[in-house]
């Protein structure tokens, strides 16, 4: 999972970056920074986003295949 990616899913549930951070149990200051790029996506951040969100590889697929037509 990439930076990219993790905005996409944010803003496909249309929340914002305070909003996303409380859902997936972290701080609001490492999704701002993971999204600009100055923090790495974690395996532990990846989980937590997964598991908070009930996604599965095929369901992060179809996110990024129709933002990306």
């Amino acid at each position: 999972m990439d930076k990219e990616t993790i905005k996409l899913i944010r803003k496909s549930y249309n929340l914002n970056q305070r909003n996303f951070a409380k859902m997936v149990n972290c701080s609001f200051s490492l999704i701002a920074l993971v999204e600009v790029g100055k923090r790495r996506v974690t395996e532990n951040l990846e989980n937590k986003i997964r598991e908070a969100f009930q996604l599965n590889e095929q369901k992060i697929n179809e996110m990024n295949s129709l933002f990306y037509q």
